[in-house]
């Protein structure tokens, strides 16, 4: 039997929860319909949970599934109990009126850590009593969403899990690591991105279907998908022909680039270590 992907395992949990917790109560199944994605910045945390939205609308009833995502930062107040009465009421009141259609919704809590800070190491903190009232506020939403609206399915994505309230971690489904890409998504990233850039500079849709992109990919193992990206506009800006003609990029002058920032980093470990 094969491994299931990343995505597979976030769209299959997604989907499961949704189809228990319609039929069971919670007392049965135990599930508050809430999905964590952990790992590096950069990684693609936040695509994968802005897409499976998109993913579960052929495969639900009505063929629709609505995405809301949220943005905690926005959310989390200097000022004195304001971030645990913003918290609740976007939580328990704004969203679940949203839902109250029935239709399948997505929430997206990005960077979760933000609005949910492991009570036990707050004690040192500015505030720690309105941290220890917005984690709070976050735990009796999800609760009361679990109960009461079974539609919704929050996902939360997370740089930094060592920092989350280990109730709130208790209350995930479904806990799935995404790992920095190995060299074969890695390539990939590099013929998507230069795809996107032959929108505009049509030449480079050469350079995207290449297979020796495989050994760029070699030199960049061990960046996230955001380096991988960059890469490719690096390369671009360091000769002026490429600048002012990003369509002449060469798979040469990729390799040059990737080359140069592998050394670069194994430069710095060893200057680190000594």
């Amino acid at each position: 039997m094969t491994t299931p992907t990343v995505k597979d395992r976030l769209l299959h949990n997604a989907l499961l929860g949704l189809q228990l917790r319609k039929k069971l109560s919670f007392d049965v199944t135990a599930l508050h319909g809430l999905v964590l994605l952990y790992g590096p910045p950069g990684t693609g945390k936040t695509t994968l949970a802005r897409g499976v939205a998109q993913e579960m609308a052929p495969l639900v009833a009505g063929g629709k599934v609505r995405l809301i995502e949220i943005n905690p930062h926005g959310l989390m107040s200097a000022e004195h109990g304001q971030s645990q009465q913003k918290v609740y009421e976007l939580l328990s009141d704004h969203l679940p009126m949203l839902a109250d259609d029935g239709m399948p919704t997505v929430v997206l809590l990005d960077e979760v850590e933000s609005m949910t800070v492991a009570r036990s190491a707050a004690s040192l903190s500015a505030n720690p009593a309105d941290v220890h009232r917005a984690t709070d506020a976050v735990l009796a939403s999800l609760d009361g969403n679990a109960a009461n609206h079974p539609n919704m399915v929050t996902i939360a994505t997370s740089n930094f899990t060592e920092a989350l309230d280990e109730a709130f971690k208790s209350r995930a489904d479904a806990s799935i690591e995404v790992p920095l890409p190995g060299v074969d998504a890695i390539a990939v990233i590099l013929s998507q991105t230069l795809n996107d850039f032959a929108g505009a500079y049509p030449s480079l849709a050469s350079l995207a279907s290449d297979k020796r992109l495989a050994s760029v990919a070699k030199q960049l193992l061990g960046a996230d998908g955001r380096q991988v990206r960059k890469v490719i506009t690096d390369a671009m800006s360091r000769r002026i022909e490429t600048v002012l003609d990003p369509g002449s990029l060469t798979l040469a002058q990729l390799e040059e680039t990737a080359t140069g920032l592998t050394i670069g980093a194994a430069q710095g470990g060893r200057h680190a270590a000594a």
